[in-house]
């Protein structure tokens, strides 16, 4: 199915077209309201009427997150005060937090946007959503809530914790969908089994997963313990929220909403633009927005992208990558790039392991150290000779990640439950040489 057919099955051309137009109204808006961009594009000579086609996108200045942080709060803000309607806000963990405004019309695209991406679920007016992203300052809850009531589906406003009691409304109310991070999956999953809900008593068919990297592995524990279909959403604050692109039914790609958000992609170490189907960067421009509009943000993440026109399901709009990892998150163990995801992927191909793990850098006598903490299953972990199963499992996955990774890691498994749940974004890594 799809929510906007005119929009998401347009040819290139006439997207092309549309993104050029609304790339000029953009930085001719931002030129006239957001200070920042205007002493930018002065000091590179460029003025407005320099943009003319989406082509000419390569000569404006990249945005990053530390320019939004050395604005803070409101200094990248273009609507005026009287103008803005909501005010959402990053975690602000690692330096002031991102303020991001809404004006009521960015607030309809948001709506619109994920309207689209639910559709592509296969989402319909007659499903009942529970919508378990944090809700407040994070846009995840609010982004997917007015998604489902923009096509017409009943909320339940869930959120995070209480999960005894969200399972039982899965159950009892018999919902169809979840939006949640891939983490809360696998912790509502857990929970269900301990409570002794199957998955044949729930009737739960959509999965609308995003905000943390996850891989295929994962999203086949996830399906084949909540009996559902599991979908990646992506989105991140500064660009919208959630509903900047969107798995579809064929699952080969996730469709950017690119009438609104224009991607590319960018070698990090140069910034040079890439072409089609060559790994990088992803940055966004905004189109559309009005509150807080961003020219050529990094994104941070690392993907491709691929043209859309080739999908089974009709839509034409350019495709994402799976997310491999982030360019400022990489670790870097001993001269070796090392992405959690790709411990991710060693732990969930052993039957034996849990998807629960931890990584913990460190360095030891000047010698970077990585170490693996892992879950072990239960079923396994119960046996008869379990000290010798796990010696034996410590060091397959050690040797595993030795071969994947060429580095060694201590591999250390844990009795299940041990580590330290998530009812969010899941904490992953922790860098002990930033610590000291």
């Amino acid at each position: 199915m799809i929510w906007n057919e005119h929009k998401e099955t347009m040819s290139r051309d006439e997207m092309s077209a549309m993104q050029g137009r609304r790339l000029h109204k953009t930085v001719d808006y931002v030129y006239h309201h957001v200070p920042f961009y205007r002493k930018k594009l002065q000091s590179m000579d460029i003025s407005p009427d320099d943009i003319q086609t989406v082509e000419d996108i390569v000569k404006l200045p990249y945005t990053t997150k530390q320019d939004l942080r050395d604005n803070y709060p409101f200094g990248l803000q273009a609507a005026p005060k009287s103008e803005i309607i909501r005010i959402h806000a990053s975690s602000g963990t690692t330096g002031n937090p991102t303020i991001v405004g809404y004006t009521r019309r960015d607030v309809e695209i948001w709506s619109e946007c994920m309207a689209r991406c639910l559709t592509g679920y296969g989402m319909t007016s007659d499903d009942t959503f529970s919508v378990s992203y944090g809700y407040g300052l994070f846009t995840g809850g609010l982004g997917a809530h007015y998604g489902v009531e923009r096509v017409g589906g009943a909320v339940v406003p869930a959120s995070t914790g209480n999960t005894e009691k969200h399972v039982r409304l899965i159950r009892d109310l018999g919902i169809d969908g979840i939006a949640c991070t891939p983490s809360y999956a696998l912790h509502l999953a857990e929970v269900m089994e301990t409570m002794g809900v199957t998955k044949d008593q729930i009737r739960l068919r959509i999965g609308a997963f995003g905000a943390e990297p996850w891989t295929e592995n994962m999203r086949h524990e996830i399906e084949s313990r909540l009996g559902l279909k599991g979908y990646n959403l992506y989105g991140l604050s500064e660009i919208m929220g959630p509903c900047v692109s969107f798995e579809c039914e064929c699952q080969n790609g996730s469709h950017v909403n690119e009438d609104h958000f224009f991607p590319e992609i960018i070698d990090p170490d140069t910034l040079e633009p890439l072409g089609r189907g060559h790994y990088g960067e992803l940055v966004f421009t905004t189109l559309t927005k009005e509150g807080m509009p961003l020219l050529r943000y990094r994104t941070r993440d690392l993907c491709s992208l691929v043209e859309g026109d080739d999908c089974p399901c009709g839509r034409t709009t350019v495709r994402m990558t799976p997310i491999m990892g982030r360019s400022d998150d990489m670790l870097i163990i001993r001269g070796i790039n090392v992405f959690p995801s790709q411990v991710e992927s060693v732990i969930l191909g052993i039957p034996e392991c849990a998807p629960r793990y931890r990584l913990i850098v460190d360095r030891v006598n000047n010698l970077d150290t990585l170490t693996v903490e892992v879950e072990m299953r239960p079923e396994y972990f119960m046996g008869a000779d379990t000290l010798e199963a796990v010696t034996n499992l410590e060091k397959a996955v050690a040797a595993k990640l030795r071969s994947v990774l060429s580095i060694g890691a201590n591999v250390q498994i844990r009795q299940p439950g041990s580590l330290e749940r998530s009812l969010g974004k899941g904490k992953y890594v922790i860098d002990k040489r930033v610590l000291k």
